[in-house]
């Protein structure tokens, strides 16, 4: 690489924190503080998986050192307990957080830990390159995703 190159990766890693900094804090609110925790967690978790599946779709182009950088921060990310965002009260409010997940929070913990087990999984098989592999767990941590989705998350801010 050149030192020309070197430089575009330090201006574009730079600008990538600077617009993941300012979407997690664009969710920041004093008066809903679990709220505003858990939307900056899942804000940062969007903006690591849904490239890695752009990429995976062939619809972004297929980097291999962003592809483990991405995956590498979703495995940081899986260390954040999330559940803090989820404390009791905090089912009202700007959210779209169903109430369900109060009712059930040891299934809803159970997916949160399956999703954090998959996004561990995700950075060790995309550190081995192997393509079909790494595509292959990238459906896996989607589906625990989507576990979540289909039975806590509300389409519309409930609040």
């Amino acid at each position: 690489m050149s030192q020309h190159d070197g430089k575009k990766w330090l201006v574009a890693a730079a600008l990538s924190s600077a617009l993941l900094t300012m979407q997690a804090v664009a969710h920041f609110d004093e008066d809903e503080m679990p709220q505003s925790y858990r939307q900056s967690y899942f804000a940062l978790l969007a903006s690591n998986f849904g490239p890695m599946v752009a990429a995976v779709k062939g619809e972004i182009p297929w980097e291999q050192t962003q592809m483990e950088n991405w995956a590498n921060d979703l495995a940081a990310l899986s260390t954040l307990d999330v559940m803090r965002g989820f404390v009791d009260g905090s089912d009202k409010g700007t959210t779209r957080a169903k109430p369900d997940i109060w009712e059930n929070k040891a299934d809803f913990t159970s997916k949160m830990d399956t999703l954090h087990k998959e996004l561990v999984t995700l950075q060790e098989v995309t550190a081995k390159g192997d393509r079909a592999k790494t595509a292959e767990q990238v459906g896996a941590a989607g589906k625990a995703c989507k576990a979540c989705h289909d039975e806590y998350k509300a389409k519309n801010y409930l609040y």
